[in-house]
C-alpha cells in the first residue's frame, strides 16, 4: 500500500506541475515538458486537461488507494503507447522527441506493473 500511495504522491506532484503549465502557461509548457519537441498549439492545453484529471485523480487514490487504481491502469496504456508509437519512432528515424517525458514514462511503465493492485481491479 505504502508503494501505491508513493506512486500517487508523485503523479500528484509531476501531473500537477505539468497540467497548470500546460493550461495556464503553455508556451513554457512547450520549451520545458515538451524539450521544444513541438510547436505551441492549442493541443498543449488539451494534454494540460488530461493531466489535469490524472493530478484529480491522483489525490483521491492518496486517500482510497485501491479504488483509484484504473487511473494508473489507464497510465500504464497511454504511456505505453505513447513509447511504442512516438518515442520509438522518433528516436529511429533520428528526430526530436521530448526525451524527459520518455524517461519518465518508461520509469513509469516498468514501475506500474509491480504497484497496480491487479486482483483489485479484475475482481
Amino acid at each position: 500500500m505504502i508503494g501505491l500511495k508513493a506512486v500517487y504522491l508523485a503523479n500528484v506532484l509531476v501531473a500537477g506541475w505539468i497540467s497548470i503549465t500546460s493550461l495556464f502557461y503553455p508556451k513554457r509548457a512547450v520549451s520545458t515538458v515538451f524539450q521544444n519537441s513541438v510547436e505551441y498549439s492549442e493541443t498543449i492545453r488539451l494534454v494540460g486537461c488530461l493531466w489535469s484529471a490524472i493530478f484529480i485523480l491522483s489525490i483521491l487514490g492518496l486517500f482510497y488507494p485501491k479504488r483509484m487504481a484504473l487511473v494508473l491502469l489507464f497510465q500504464l496504456i497511454y504511456k505505453g503507447s505513447w513509447l511504442l508509437f512516438v518515442a520509438v519512432p522518433a528516436i529511429l528515424e533520428k528526430k526530436s522527441y521530448p526525451s524527459g517525458m520518455a524517461l519518465f514514462f518508461l520509469i513509469w511503465c516498468l514501475v506500474l506493473p509491480f504497484v497496480i493492485p491487479w486482483k483489485f481491479i479484475f475482481q
